[in-house]
């Protein structure tokens, strides 16, 4: 049984920025705190924890001083820098630089339409920590979308400017642009008054299509990534939409010898949360389950 890692898949640019940072800085301190868990990852959270990195929440944060704390890639909103100040805490600021990109743009887009009375949508995970800081550089009255039911929230007949999460899915932004031009024209609106900002990162995005042509060279896929990942839950359905035979795992453990019957080729890709050394995890095993079958 052939088994084959997708060179494309593992962190993006900015989740290995960060990463790489907090191991920086960890190899001069024994001890780091970092403002939630830095990558959708249990097992890379896991190991980094053994290194020294502690993970907390927002009441943590409220309690700390003269510390430093690492900002992960996805972002903070203002009042995190603003606490920080307070409390004299020292930010690595780890955020990716296409989410501080956005962070701006929306920051600009909110002032500007506030003296138009518009409306501000992300399309985006609600309480997601990426979404939590976009949202934040509206003062937190951005509105947030991920159904058709959450258009509901939008008056159609005012100016809508939409931007997005950045780890979204291509396909879900521009459905859910086409659906708020239908309502827009469907409340008498204008058009004009609607613009939207594809803000998704195109390193994420170029990941489908390439996922797509990976899944179909394969007999079955499996694809690793963490459960709290956005990003993989949407590259995941690429791939099941092209090979049926695809599985989802955390980690190595989490395989069964009963998906490989009868494949003679298997391909493991992952999120851009997914480290590459837990991928090579999985396909040893998969080694192993196809030595065992062949004997």
């Amino acid at each position: 049984m052939n088994v084959t890692i997708d060179k494309n898949s593992g962190y993006c640019f900015g989740v290995e920025y960060a990463i790489q940072m907090a191991e920086d800085e960890l190899q001069d301190s024994r001890e780091l705190y970092c403002l939630g868990d830095i990558v959708h990852n249990r097992m890379e959270v896991e190991r980094l924890h053994q290194q020294g990195l502690r993970i907390i929440d927002r009441d943590q944060l409220r309690e700390l001083h003269d510390c430093k704390v690492l900002i992960r890639a996805h972002g903070e909103p203002p009042e995190t820098y603003q606490l920080a100040l307070q409390n004299n805490i020292e930010l690595i600021d780890a955020s990716c630089p296409v989410v501080l990109k956005l962070q701006n743009r929306v920051k600009h887009a909110f002032d500007a339409t506030s003296r138009q009375n518009g409306q501000i949508v992300i399309y985006g995970q609600p309480g997601h920590a990426e979404v939590a800081g976009l949202t934040g550089q509206t003062g937190n009255r951005a509105i947030i979308v991920m159904t058709e039911q959450d258009l509901d929230q939008i008056d159609f007949t005012r100016p809508v400017t939409l931007f997005s999460q950045t780890t979204k899915s291509t396909a879900g932004f521009y459905r859910m642009k086409q659906l708020i031009e239908e309502r827009i024209a469907a409340a008498g609106g204008a058009l004009e008054s609607f613009d939207a900002n594809d803000s998704i990162c195109r390193q994420v995005s170029n990941r489908e299509p390439q996922l797509r042509r990976f899944a179909a060279e394969h007999d079955v896929i499996v694809f690793v990534s963490g459960r709290k990942s956005s990003n993989g839950k949407a590259l995941f359905q690429v791939v099941n939409q092209t090979n049926p035979r695809s599985y989802f795992v955390e980690n190595e453990q989490e395989l069964q010898d009963e998906w490989f019957d009868g494949a003679a080729s298997v391909g493991i890709c992952g999120a851009t949360s997914t480290p590459m050394w837990l991928m090579q995890r999985v396909s040893d095993r998969i080694s192993e389950i196809g030595a065992a079958v062949a004997l």
